[in-house]
């Protein structure tokens, strides 16, 4: 039964950290730290790096965190939830780093309806240079709308 509790609080973590993941893009990215996710929206520096990737390392202090208090105190729930976190983290830096923005040359030739329609609500998303006006702050489950043809 512990075993179906922590697969349920994992499944929840990483679905909750989708919508962590557009608050956080709507309202603090797009919001008082502009500073540090503008150079994402306009390519205006030669570096590799972004400090765009400074959020990331938020969420990985808050999944070790967790996975921390697991390992030293009766905790145990620390598990499922920091590694739903990092799960999150993994799978959005396959999708938007490396499937939509390309920073990895790979999954160049994906195709299906899911990854057109993901590439679409960002492509949306990006059309607007400036932190106003933004659409489709989400990443893994984006407006319906995205998917039609």
């Amino acid at each position: 039964m512990k075993e179906l509790i922590w697969i349920g609080i994992f499944l929840a973590t990483f679905c909750f950290m989708e919508f962590m993941a557009w608050f956080t893009h709507k309202y603090i990215m797009h919001g008082f730290l502009w500073s540090l996710h503008r150079d994402h929206h306009r390519k205006d520096h030669d570096s590799w790096f972004e400090r765009n990737d400074a959020f990331f390392l938020f969420y990985a202090v808050v999944s070790m965190s967790f996975i921390a208090m697991a390992v030293n105190t009766a905790f145990w729930q620390g598990w499922p939830i920091g590694l739903g976190i990092l799960a999150y983290g993994i799978a959005y830096f396959v999708v938007h780093d490396i499937f939509i923005h390309q920073r990895f040359k790979l999954f160049r030739n994906a195709n299906n309806w899911y990854a057109r329609g993901i590439r679409r609500a960002h492509k949306m998303h990006h059309k607007h240079l400036g932190k106003e006006e933004g659409e489709c702050f989400g990443m893994l489950f984006v407006p319906f709308k995205y998917f039609k043809k």
